[in-house]
């Protein structure tokens, strides 16, 4: 029964036992396959016995029993749906996913190919993709350095890291120590006495940079006064000592006996000091003052080829000291021991008229406007009254005082009202607060005291009650100590304006005022004024 087409065993002769319906019953597309699947050509013409081929009359005739050829037709049956329906250990493996594809997610455990790249870094140089970071070992928590599979450029993009990062420069370890981290919180270095901000020869000193910092919430007070009116004492008591302390110990040194016996002055050019709460002091030298002239003309000194008098080279020194003070400083102080000197108000309304204009945003801005008196700076003016004595704290004195300063600086555009008022201080109890019709910024300051004013104080008569001759003599006025605590007091709240368009640090102010001091010296308008009084 073996064929050329047909290898397998011969189809069981009974039609109707088991094997045969088994067959019967799977259909002719599953028998084909089942066939195929097996290496037998079902339409071979020798597989005359092939059970696709049997007629049903043959299949009919099989045998009616369980016989020898019924159970090889049943075992034949299934080994057909073997072939169809093969187990699952022995399917073959699935082609779609490659082994090796598997793998690609692994780089996802790591932290840094979930971090968001800089812009910066989009690029040929910079520019890198995941496999570039795959080797990349992501910073520790602690420690915020780098790691070592970077490329050069890359930086972390926590904000941490970049904080911690920022002004270091190095990954060394003597950069991560923490005492040098603690070391740039401590708190600036303390001033002990001034320095030189333009020395005596009107040369800028840039000595004073190396106690500025990176920060804008400063306030600069500048001081204006004539000879011996006190302007070091007041700054002095301003800024950090007091009046219990010994006057060679202040930080501006003040007049002394042999000085004020000469008839010389202390303070030349402009000296520097910044306190701890970052409050800018500038001292300057008298304005107009008659030493530093006998000075130039017994001393022979050389005058610049610009000044042909003396006098001339002295006034021009004041007003170019006024005018930068009029341009770097939130306050200016004015200090007078008398009220009052016309020439020094004159001396006012000039160093106005000459001060350098505020640089303005861009060059558009400034040729466009016709005007720029808008933009134009101008700060807070102060006059301090020292050295006050007891008539000049009565009410009708003080009314008579604002007035006078209120005619005189009419035409002015300096802020010299509506920021200091001695009736808000509690300086006056008993007045109101609308008894001057137009208060300026005036505020009086008595001698200092000290042990003999106090007993030289008018006390009751002998034939008074005992109980009112315990009691302190009458002063007119506060103590000199709670009046200099008033004026620190309203001078550190007064509003700062902006100096320039753009707000300044501690340091962009310095380089500021070094520039306005540079223009101040080449100013045409101050040429041009001290051609006219040549």
């Amino acid at each position: 029964m073996e064929g050329a087409g047909f290898r397998g065993p011969p189809e069981p002769v009974g039609a109707g036992g088991p094997g045969a319906r088994l067959w019967r019953a799977l259909g002719p597309g599953a028998r084909a396959a089942g066939w195929q699947r097996g290496g037998r050509d079902v339409n071979h013409p020798e597989n005359a016995h092939h059970p696709l081929q049997a007629s049903s009359r043959e299949g009919r005739a099989v045998g009616k029993s369980w016989g020898p050829r019924g159970i090889l037709g049943l075992q034949w049956g299934l080994q057909g749906l073997k072939l169809l329906f093969p187990p699952q250990s022995k399917l073959p493996p699935p082609t779609a996913p490659a082994p090796t594809t598997l793998q690609a997610p692994a780089p996802l455990d790591k932290p840094i190919v979930l971090m968001k790249p800089r812009e910066e870094a989009k690029g040929p140089a910079g520019g890198a993709g995941a496999p570039a970071l795959e080797g990349a070992t992501p910073p520790p928590p602690v420690v915020p350095a780098p790691p070592k599979g970077e490329k050069e450029g890359q930086r972390p993009t926590q904000p941490v890291y970049q904080i911690q990062n920022r002004g270091m420069g190095t990954t060394t370890p003597a950069a991560l120590d923490p005492v040098v981290g603690q070391a740039k919180l401590l708190p600036p270095e303390r001033m002990k006495h001034s320095i030189k901000l333009v020395d005596d020869q009107m040369n800028w000193c840039d000595s004073a940079i190396e106690y500025l910092l990176d920060q804008t919430d400063v306030l600069v007070v500048g001081v204006l006064g004539l000879q011996g009116t006190g302007k070091s004492m007041v700054m002095s008591l301003l800024s950090a000592n007091t009046p219990e302390e010994d006057q060679r110990a202040y930080v501006f040194r003040a007049q002394s006996a042999e000085m004020k016996e000469r008839g010389g002055n202390q303070t030349s050019g402009i000296d520097f000091f910044i306190t701890q709460e970052r409050i800018v002091f500038l001292d300057t030298q008298p304005i107009l003052s008659p030493s530093i002239l006998d000075h130039l003309i017994n001393n022979d000194r050389k005058l610049p080829p610009e000044y042909n008098l003396p006098h001339t080279y002295v006034e021009m020194q004041s007003l170019q000291i006024a005018a930068f003070l009029f341009t770097v400083c939130h306050v200016v102080i004015v200090v007078q021991d008398w009220f009052t000197d016309l020439s020094l108000y004159r001396f006012l309304q000039t160093a106005e008229m000459v001060k350098p204009s505020t640089p303005s945003p861009s060059h558009e801005a400034s040729s466009s406007s016709g005007s720029d008196e808008g933009t134009e700076y101008y700060p807070h003016l102060v006059f301090l009254q020292n050295k006050a004595r007891r008539e000049d704290f009565c009410p009708q004195k003080l009314r008579q005082m604002h007035l006078v300063i209120d005619q005189l600086m009419a035409h002015s555009h300096l802020r010299y009202k509506g920021t200091l008022s001695m009736l808000q201080c509690n300086v006056f109890p008993g007045l109101p607060p609308d008894f001057l019709d137009s208060e300026v910024n005036l505020f009086l300051v008595p001698f200092m005291d000290t042990e003999g004013d106090s007993e030289s104080l008018p006390r009751a008569g002998p034939g008074s009650s005992p109980l009112f001759s315990l009691l302190p003599g009458y002063r007119g006025h506060p103590s000199f100590q709670s009046l200099v605590t008033k004026l620190r007091s309203q001078v550190m709240s007064m509003a700062r304006p902006q100096l320039s368009h753009t707000i300044l640090t501690e340091k962009n102010w310095f380089h500021y005022a070094a520039r306005i001091w540079d223009g101040v010296k080449k100013s045409s308008a101050l040429a041009e004024y001290s051609r006219l009084l040549a």
